[in-house]
């Protein structure tokens, strides 16, 4: 049973993106590195492509006349969307989480 985004708190920043088996990646350190910076830039790539699908989306299905193909293909981009937002968000809810915890042990 997984314990959700907070299972791996100490193992490090989760990453955007997996291994070619397609686990999780994690990046351990300070995170004022190159990696944690190609890790930001792709984070921000990924949640500006979020919102501009979501407009596509909104615009496609005020459409009359859309064929199933299409809206099978907008759901598969939305459903690739929202992994890629989940796992931003998953990232960010367990380093907010060392934070608190950390501000925890120094009071």
């Amino acid at each position: 049973m997984s314990d959700g985004p907070f299972e791996h708190l100490a193992a490090g920043r989760l990453l955007p993106w997996t291994s070619a088996e397609g686990k999780p990646c994690y990046l351990v350190g300070g995170g004022a590195g190159y990696v944690s910076r190609v890790a930001d830039q792709i984070e921000s790539v990924q949640l500006g492509m979020a919102g501009e699908l979501l407009g596509h989306a909104d615009a496609l299905l005020t459409e009359h006349g859309v064929t199933a193909v299409e809206l099978h293909y907008l759901a598969r981009r939305l459903s690739e969307s929202l992994r890629d937002v989940k796992r931003v968000a998953d990232s960010r809810g367990a380093r907010l989480a060392r934070l608190v915890v950390a501000s925890n042990d120094d009071a």
